[in-house]
């Protein structure tokens, strides 16, 4: 399974419960006691940062931001750093072999974007305990491994307040990844943002059990379309949707990054992830001996995840609806799973005043009030 499959993820409880515990500052004796072992850079030689890649830079989606965060590390840091990645990297041995070559080459720091690299970067940073090693997506923590991500759910959440006020046919089609918690997870947020704004709204899902395929990301446009559908949003990679939602004269929102060049006038905004700000920190205290492995889950607040400029067809007052529920979710006073909310049989889930915990999101599986249909198994 590819980087993010919180599938096993979510069946594995007690390691969800740690990484809950670390995301929420409440981090095990075990855990808390870590020392990380990599050794401070040489003076006057840049520190070499290898980064691991599941798909080709330029897919414009979820590695592309990586890559665009590992530029802006190297644009900042200058010769402090000497940065090398390997795209199209799958899991399994390929990724031990890339992974163990890039410690072999004398990379003090290596990012693996990938979940299903998770298991092959814990077997070989125990070979090197100088190397402080980061994986995206991952719940495994060692003396010399970090692992982050980001809240994706918070601007999820922003484009469902958008698309609750430019949809005219009430119908909102969602591409869907694998039918995973994160995924699961994002449908929801977006949702739940979907229904403040326009209660009579509903979503219906396409699921194209891929991250990246352009053909079926926009097969599955076309037929949410057919279904009605005016307004398209994705939790995949591509632009497919975008270059689809142009040509048909609807609006759609990109993922991953701005994918606004696609399609100008029918991409509304992108849910975007921003990796520079934590790669640059991290390098920074690898170079400062400072280093040592966390559970980071991000969202807005900490600048990793966010939502791109905002087409100007959207109304104004629509804008500053937005623009208040983000700085809210940068103040921590909101979430986008604040209570009331129902899952699509009307069961009440988390009543007001509450919200879905950590972990509850964490192991997501089911849909919330105004999704229609069933969550499929993952064929992943």
């Amino acid at each position: 399974m590819d980087r993010r499959n919180f599938l096993k993820y979510a069946t594995l409880a007690g390691s969800s419960f740690a990484l809950t515990s670390c995301i929420q500052g409440k981090n095990s004796k075990s855990q808390s006691e870590l020392v990380p072992t990599a050794s401070p850079v040489v003076v006057n030689e840049p520190l070499k940062v290898g980064f691991v890649y599941v798909g080709p830079v330029g897919d414009f989606g979820w590695t592309y931001s990586h890559d665009l965060g590992r530029r802006e590390m190297e644009a900042n840091l200058q010769d402090k750093v000497k940065t090398t990645f390997v795209e199209n990297v799958s899991e399994g041995a390929d990724a031990e072999r890339v992974i163990r070559q890039l410690a072999l080459d004398g990379n003090k720091l290596i990012f693996t974007t990938s979940f299903g690299y998770m298991n092959s970067k814990i077997k070989v940073a125990k070979d090197f305990p100088h190397v402080a090693f980061e994986h995206c997506r991952g719940y495994k923590l060692a003396a010399n491994v970090g692992t982050y991500s980001g809240r994706f759910e918070e601007p999820h959440y922003l484009t469902g307040l958008i698309a609750g006020k430019m949809t005219k046919s009430n119908v909102i089609g969602f591409i869907g990844a694998h039918p995973i918690p994160e995924v699961i997870r994002g449908i929801g947020a977006f949702t739940q943002g979907l229904r403040t704004t326009n209660p009579q709204a509903k979503v219906r899902v396409m699921w194209v059990q891929n991250w990246y395929d352009p053909a079926k990301e926009r097969d599955a446009a076309q037929a949410l379309i057919n279904l009605g559908a005016d307004v398209l949003s994705q939790h995949t990679d591509s632009a497919a949707a975008i270059q689809l939602a142009a040509e048909k004269g609807i609006y759609a929102f990109g993922y991953n990054t701005d994918m606004s060049k696609f399609g100008a006038q029918a991409h509304l905004t992108s849910a975007i992830n921003k990796w520079g700000k934590f790669y640059i920190d991290t390098a920074l205290a690898v170079i400062n001996n400072t280093w040592k492995p966390q559970a980071i889950w991000h969202g807005i607040a900490q600048s990793m995840v966010d939502i791109s400029p905002m087409n100007p067809v959207i109304p104004s007052d629509v804008q500053q609806l937005v623009n208040t529920k983000r700085n809210q979710f940068i103040q921590g006073t909101a979430n986008p799973f604040d209570g009331p909310v129902k899952d699509q049989k009307g069961v009440v889930r988390v009543p007001k005043g509450k919200v879905l915990d950590n972990k509850a999101q964490l192991e997501m599986d089911w849909y919330v009030e105004g999704i229609e249909g069933s969550i499929p198994k993952s064929k992943s």
